[in-house]
């Protein structure tokens, strides 16, 4: 892929097309020098076009509506000025060095969570790179970045995206980005890109200027026109963007953004669409491809087959499981994690996903969900995590899991992931008990909208019991700074000690078929909740985990110890813990 500045193109003809249907005209504003306005042609299905012989990568242009003020394109793919600024023209192409990448599946795999922008200090795709061999140590398989499509303002999560097409500058923009997924197929590492397709941020969204882009509303703004007049194109819009970042940019993975929130009332649902698109797409570039959900509805048939009458997704999210290991962990039983925190409900959801299956919700006042069929449902089509970006950003101070628990219960928690039957997901810094927080935070320069967050936040918080006072101002660039990781941390105690234990546990994962075995249904999960203990069954091997705060004997019959990071007194026919530990064994016989 190659960037080239303002002046310095190519002189070739380029083909200019903006979808605006009920426009009368429509103007081509090119900037720079010798700038000026040309008139684009109406076409067939409300497209308007413009040949301009003298234009290539590096032209600034935007688009007049009916004689107005210049727009941004809505399919732009660079914005090195911002959102509300005239795009650029750049090529984005494959990479050589797609041809030699045979991709990643998700079985077996381990995802790793990244914020490019706080990743590093230096918040670039770059500096990026730069860490990618730590995760190449660790051992995982995937590298999972937060949204990098243009959002406005210089810092912020990416999911107040307005321009899908373009790579946020403040990363280092398109051909940065293309480097970077370049970077990380050469080690090994498969990509996973967060999109958002269920809404627009609040800043520089002019979609609805051009065209019926929006159709009602959803929690977080308008939503888009997915089953409405003029949607057919909408729905476009979406599935030649998944094109983009698979086949141009050699993503490997998308996760959509809160795919609840997709508002579709058509026979063929806009999810099954784009799964039918992405497999012909995965054909024809001869790679795994993968779509991974994020949903609240808790219903498989957006992981089951398109030919069982599904949706056809490879995996989501599931954040039962995470709420399950949150509240037994930390005793938090507030906001949605009332009906989780006791042990026979972190037993359930080992071999069961979903604890809300047709059954109460005492959150949402309603019964939720719908069970999983545990014969036919493979656990790699769901992502655990003991933690996520949403779990600890959307809590008032950002607080990790490591600002309140010891050394001893993350590892217990990282060892209930990693040995569980579904995909491990980690968020960055956990591998080590990170404890820099990571609050959520905005860069937008609107004074009004920086109070309208500020307020906004605030008043989410109180619901689940936060005070104003707890909040750290989403807009001061010193919540940014503060979420931010701190790499000094790894090299010392007790950081490199849990850092040890990730790295060996996923090692264990990759070296033991048992724990990759996605099959639901043989896994067992024995509890004893007053001394607050577990055992993990899969296949020959026992996961026993003691949470509780004294040494604690389990009926296990190890004939030999996997890993014990904190030692083992094995006796006949059971083992004893130490307080806050854990161990992996194998016994004889199935059992």
């Amino acid at each position: 892929m190659r960037d080239r500045p303002v002046g310095k193109h190519r002189a070739v003809t380029h083909e200019f097309a903006v979808w605006a249907p009920d426009r009368t005209t429509v103007g081509l504003v090119l900037s720079g020098p010798g700038g000026r306005t040309e008139p684009m042609t109406a076409g067939t299905g409300g497209w308007w076009h413009a040949s301009v012989p003298d234009a290539g990568p590096g032209t600034d242009y935007a688009f007049s509506l009916d004689g107005g003020d210049p727009l941004p394109d809505p399919r732009s793919r660079w914005q090195p000025h911002g959102v509300h600024a005239a795009s650029r023209l750049v090529e984005v192409e494959p990479s050589p060095a797609d041809a030699a990448w045979t991709g990643r599946s998700l079985p077996g795999s381990v995802i790793y969570e990244m914020h490019v922008g706080t990743f590093t200090p230096e918040g670039t795709f770059a500096s990026a790179e730069e860490r990618l061999d730590h995760l190449v140590e660790l051992g995982v398989d995937f590298v999972e970045v937060l949204p990098v499509n243009a959002f406005d303002g210089t810092r912020g999560w990416g999911y107040d995206g307005v321009l899908w097409y373009a790579v946020t500058e403040n990363y280092g923009g398109p051909a940065a980005f293309r480097r970077f997924v370049d970077a990380c197929h050469a080690r090994g590492l498969g990509v996973v890109l967060d999109v958002v397709y269920n809404h627009l941020g609040p800043s520089g969204a002019y979609l609805d200027r051009f065209g019926p882009y929006f159709l009602g509303e959803n929690v977080w703004g308008p939503s888009l026109n997915l089953d409405g007049p003029g949607s057919d194109t909408v729905r476009a819009y979406i599935l030649d963007n998944v094109t983009m970042w698979l086949r141009d940019y050699g993503v490997d993975a998308l996760r959509l953004d809160a795919v609840h929130a997709l508002r579709d009332a058509r026979a063929t649902h806009l999810l099954e669409e784009m799964a039918d698109h992405v497999a012909s797409l995965s054909a024809h570039l001869r790679r795994p491809l993968t779509l991974i959900a994020e949903s609240d509805l808790n219903d498989p048939r957006l992981i089951t087959s398109r030919e069982a009458g599904g949706y056809g997704l490879d995996a989501q999210w599931c954040d039962d499981i995470h709420h399950a290991l949150h509240s037994t962990l930390t005793g938090e039983t507030q906001g949605y994690y009332v009906d989780f925190g006791d042990l026979a409900t972190l037993a359930e959801v080992l071999h069961h996903p979903f604890h809300h299956a047709g059954t109460w919700s005492t959150f949402r006042g309603r019964l939720h969900g719908r069970p999983v069929d545990l014969l036919r449902t493979p656990g790699h089509r769901f992502l655990a995590y003991l933690q996520d970006h949403d779990q600890v950003g959307n809590r008032a101070s950002g607080d990790r899991l490591s600002a309140t628990l010891s050394p001893g219960l993350l590892g217990c928690g990282a060892a209930l992931v990693f040995c569980s039957p579904y995909t491990p997901m980690l968020f960055m810094g956990e591998e080590w008990g990170a404890r820099t927080p990571w609050a959520f935070f905005v860069g937008f320069e609107d004074p009004d909208l920086q109070v309208a967050v500020r307020e906004g936040r605030t008043k989410e918080f109180a619901e689940h019991g936060w005070g104003a006072e707890e909040v750290p101002d989403p807009t001061a660039d010193a919540t940014f700074e503060a979420s931010k990781l701190d790499w000094s941390e790894p090299t010392r105690e007790p950081h490199a000690g849990l850092l040890g234990v990730y790295r060996e546990l996923i090692a264990l994962r990759r070296a033991h078929p048992e724990l990759t075995d996605p099959h639901l249904d043989p896994v067992r999960v024995d509890h004893d909740a007053q001394a607050r203990t577990l055992v993990v069954h899969r296949g020959t091997l026992r996961l026993a985990v003691n949470l509780g705060g004294a040494p604690a004997t389990l009926p296990v019959p190890a004939r030999e110890v996997l890993y014990a990071p904190s030692g083992v007194d094995v006796g006949d026919g059971s083992l004893t813990l130490a307080p806050e530990s854990f161990a992996l064994t194998r016994v004889d016989q199935q059992r």
